[in-house]
């Protein structure tokens, strides 16, 4: 997959970020010497760290240059590193009290090992804190699914079903970390449906592209780019109804899990 696009990522920051802050508001740490954000992106989820946790060393990590350069740029004071949160562990002696995955983890797959192992590398008392998209069955989704099956596209594409990891269900993180073995003090988990209003069809796929469809598009010949998101916006408009003050809601599910390990 090509590099990320911060600017096209950043287009809907409120929206990116309201999740990441109402993460963060329900980790339960009075203070933090070390924090790790994986999958840091632009920069946006790390800034809530940088002033929740002011004392503290925070890392942002990503597998993205041009979302780092983004980040660096935005939040001098912070460091950041080029990794793949897949192999990523601590640096040296000093374990993070707190690992922050907001919208990253959906792009790594064998949760079932990754989630218990990062739990592993935390500090006694230290708190995973994960948000990760759980909209694969939302018309969005499904829609980019059918338009990657039709003719044109499918042969450059492949297996649409498989261009994004399934998540578990949300008991299975749960059994995960409660687990006797995991050492866990508490696990919380929880899902929140956002409705966020749109302007358009059109302004509906600009989102996307900055991150859902980027694998979809990016597998495609130029050619055939402009045509899979004309065919893709004109299903996404007749799948999310104008509202009464003209703009389409655009329900966006979210998966939350804050678990704190034993002191």
């Amino acid at each position: 997959m090509l590099d990320w696009n911060p600017a096209l990522y950043l287009r809907f920051a409120n929206e990116r970020t309201r999740p990441a802050a109402e993460l963060l508001a329900r980790v339960p740490l009075a203070r933090a010497r070390h924090v790790v954000d994986l999958g840091c992106g632009p920069g946006n989820s790390t800034e809530l760290l940088v002033q929740r946790f002011p004392e503290a060393r925070v890392t942002g990590i990503d597998n993205s240059e041009a979302m780092l350069a983004a980040a660096r740029q935005q939040l001098p004071q912070a460091g950041f590193a080029l990794g793949d949160i897949a192999a990523w562990a601590p640096d040296g002696d000093e374990t993070p009290d707190l690992i922050y995955a907001n919208a990253s983890l959906q792009w790594v797959g064998g949760h079932a090992a990754l989630i218990p192992r990062l739990f592993s590398l935390l500090a006694p008392g230290g708190v995973l804190a994960i948000q990760m998209p759980d909209n694969r069955e939302e018309p969005t989704h499904r829609l980019m699914r059918e338009v990657a099956g039709l003719p044109p596209f499918a042969s450059h594409i492949a297996d649409a079903s498989r261009v994004r990891t399934d998540i578990l269900p949300i008991g299975h993180y749960y059994d995960l970390l409660a687990a006797p073995q995991a050492r866990a003090a508490s696990v919380d988990v929880w899902h929140t449906i956002y409705q966020h209003p749109m302007a358009s069809a059109g302004a509906i796929v600009q989102w996307l592209r900055g991150t859902g469809l980027k694998p979809f598009v990016e597998g495609l010949p130029p050619a055939l780019q402009g045509d899979f998101l004309a065919e893709y916006e004109r299903r996404v408009d007749a799948a999310y109804g104008v509202r009464a003050d003209g703009q389409r809601l655009l329900a966006f599910p979210r998966l939350f899990i804050v678990a704190q390990r034993q002191p």
